[in-house]
């Protein structure tokens, strides 16, 4: 499978390959952005997993046992999210090799690109769920813990 020396059949490849690669910003984007909540996530959950060390206070242990499963919870989330946009992330990488190799080659790649364009779209459309239900279990907990101090 020799690729052609044909200048304009390469920029052509190019171009069509690259599209793709904006989506690629975005995922890398949200992944920076759901490590950082991911990291706060586990700060918290240390915070108060040695405050319940120290404690012997039954109702304090009982909120710290009540926020740490929510801390979990918002730690599987994170996770699934940061799962998702990585399948996402390869996913758009492959479309892009295809789609290359499909302009710069006789290897018939459309279906491919197409399938694996589309399931690079759909991870990130559940990854962008993830987000949301972590975002909304992390706004209750903070409601929960406003509630509690009044």
């Amino acid at each position: 499978m020799a690729l052609p020396l044909d200048p304009e059949t390469i920029t052509h490849g190019i171009q069509l390959a690259v599209a793709p690669v904006f989506l690629l910003t975005a995922v890398s984007g949200m992944i920076g952005a759901v490590a950082g909540r991911l990291a706060r996530i586990i700060d918290r959950a240390r915070v108060v997993e040695d405050r319940a060390r120290d404690s012997a206070d039954a109702d304090f242990l009982a909120r710290a046992a009540t926020e740490l499963g929510e801390l979990r919870l918002r730690g599987q989330l994170a996770n699934s999210c940061i799962a998702l946009l990585t399948s996402c992330a390869f996913l758009i990488g492959l479309t892009i090799i295809l789609l290359f190799l499909g302009e710069t080659t006789a290897f018939q790649s459309a279906r491919w690109a197409v399938g694996g364009f589309l399931s690079g779209v759909v991870c990130f459309l559940l990854a962008l769920l993830c987000f949301l239900a972590e975002t909304v279990v992390a706004t209750r907990l903070l409601n929960f813990h406003l509630l509690r101090r009044h």
